[in-house]
C-alpha cells in the first residue's frame, strides 16, 4: 500500500503526512515537488540523519495534500503542525514555548528581561513573540548588555559601583547620575530596535566589531560578530511583528504557468480567499468585477486589529511576510477606506490596473513581474 502510494506521487507542490502503524501523524512536511521530496526519504543515503532514519523506520502510511503553489504548502504545513504537533516536527509544534523580551520600569531604572509570560503593565513594554529558544534570546539580550557596558549586577550599597563596573562591564549607572542618563539613552535605543523603529543598535555593534578588528583584537571582534548573528534574525522578526500591527489587507498575483494565475487575498496571517484565473479572464471587466466583489465581501467580514501577532499567529505571519518580500508574486495593499461607497471608483480602478499591468508584463516576459 505504501509502495503503491510512493509510485503514484505527483510532481506538484503540497503537504505530506507521515503516519505510523496506528495511523498517527508523526511528521508533516511540505515541498514544491511532492514526488521528489517524499520518495527521497526512502532512498538509502548517507546524508540522512539518525532522526530521519528513525522516522522512516516507523512510517507505515502517508497522505498528501497537493496545492497550486509552494506558498500555500508552507501555510498548510504550519497549520497542520500546530494542529497535530507531530513528534518529529520540533520547530513549530510548541507554540507555548515562544519567548518575549520585556522592558520593565523599576524604582531606579528600567530593566530588560526575557520571559515566556509577558506583562504589559506598569508602563512596561513587551516585544515578540520570538520562536527561538529562551536560551538563544537570553544570549542575544546579554550580548547587548555587554556590548554597551550596561550589565550591572548591583549588590553593593546604594551609591557605590557594582563589581561589574570594576571589571569594565558596567558604565556605572549604579552610582553615577550622568551614567544613569546614558543608560536610559541606551535603553531607548534598545526599545527602538525591538519595536522596529530604528536599527541604529545593529550599526553601533557593527562599528564596535570593526574597531576591535582595527586594533587587531580579533577575539573581541568575534564576540561582536556572534552577537550580530543573534540579533539580525531578530531584526527580521521585528519587521514581521510591525507588519502585522499595520493590519494590511493585500491582494497577491502569482503566475502558475504561462496562462494561469492564482490570486490570494491576505489579511494579517490568513488567506481570506483565493482563485485561479486564465490570463485573458483577468483582463475582462466581468472577471474584474467578480474579483472586486469577492474582495469587498471578504474584507468587510475581516476583523481589524492594531496588535502584533499572537503566539499562534507568528509562524504564519513569517511565511506571509517572506512571501511578499520574495520574488514569487506581485501584490497591492488595499486600504480599509477603499471599501466605502465614497472610494468605490478608486477601488475599481486600482484593482483593474493591478491585474492588467502585471498580467501584461508576465505575458510579455518582463522579469520585473516575479
Amino acid at each position: 500500500m505504501l509502495k503503491d502510494k510512493l509510485a503514484l506521487l505527483p510532481a506538484v507542490p503540497g503537504v505530506y503526512f507521515m503516519k505510523d502503524a496506528a495511523g498517527g501523524i508523526i511528521y508533516v512536511g511540505k515541498s514544491k515537488n511532492l514526488k521528489q521530496r517524499v520518495q527521497s526519504y526512502f532512498h538509502l543515503s548517507e546524508a540522512h540523519s539518525n532522526k530521519v532514519r528513525r522516522m522512516v523506520s516507523q512510517i507505515k502510511d502517508l497522505e498528501i495534500h497537493p496545492t497550486d503553489t509552494e506558498f500555500e504548502a508552507l501555510l498548510l504545513e504550519c497549520s497542520y503542525i500546530h494542529k497535530y504537533q507531530p513528534v518529529y516536527n520540533k520547530k513549530m509544534n510548541n507554540i507555548l514555548a515562544y519567548t518575549y523580551i520585556v522592558i520593565q520600569p523599576g524604582e531606579e531604572r528600567r530593566r530588560i528581561r526575557v520571559t515566556q509570560h509577558p506583562l504589559e503593565r506598569d508602563g512596561g513594554t513587551s516585544f515578540g513573540p520570538y520562536t527561538s529558544s529562551v536560551h538563544r534570546i537570553e544570549e542575544a539580550v546579554q550580548g547587548i548588555l555587554e556590548s554597551f557596558r550596561i550589565d550591572c549586577n548591583q549588590t553593593s550599597p546604594a551609591g557605590k559601583p557594582c563589581l561589574n563596573y570594576s571589571l569594565g562591564k558596567c558604565i556605572g549607572m549604579c552610582a553615577d547620575d550622568a551614567a544613569r542618563e546614558e543608560y536610559e539613552r541606551i535603553v531607548d535605543r534598545i526599545h527602538a530596535f525591538f519595536s522596529g523603529e530604528d536599527q541604529q543598535l545593529i550599526r553601533d555593534i557593527e562599528q564596535m566589531m570593526q574597531e576591535a578588528a582595527g586594533r587587531y583584537d580579533f577575539e573581541e571582534a568575534v564576540k561582536f560578530r556572534d552577537r550580530l548573528n543573534l540579533l539580525i534574525p531578530m531584526q527580521r522578526k521585528n519587521q514581521v511583528i510591525e507588519f502585522m500591527k499595520e493590519d494590511h489587507s493585500i491582494l497577491c498575483l502569482e503566475p502558475l504557468d504561462a496562462e494561469l494565475y492564482k490570486l490570494f487575498l491576505i489579511h494579517r496571517n490568513k488567506v481570506l480567499w483565493s482563485g485561479v484565473y486564465h490570463a485573458q479572464e483577468l483582463e475582462t471587466p466581468t472577471s474584474q468585477a467578480e474579483i472586486r466583489s469577492l474582495l469587498k465581501t471578504r474584507l468587510q467580514r475581516a476583523t481589524t486589529s492594531s496588535k502584533g501577532p499572537a503566539r499562534d499567529e507568528i509562524d504564519e505571519a513569517q511565511i506571509i511576510y517572506s512571501y511578499l518580500q520574495g520574488g514569487s508574486c506581485k501584490h497591492v495593499r488595499i486600504p480599509q477606506n477603499w471599501l466605502s461607497k465614497e472610494h468605490e471608483d478608486k477601488f475599481t480602478e486600482a484593482i483593474r490596473a493591478f491585474l492588467i499591468v502585471n498580467v501584461d508584463k508576465e505575458v510579455k516576459g518582463n522579469d520585473e513581474i516575479c
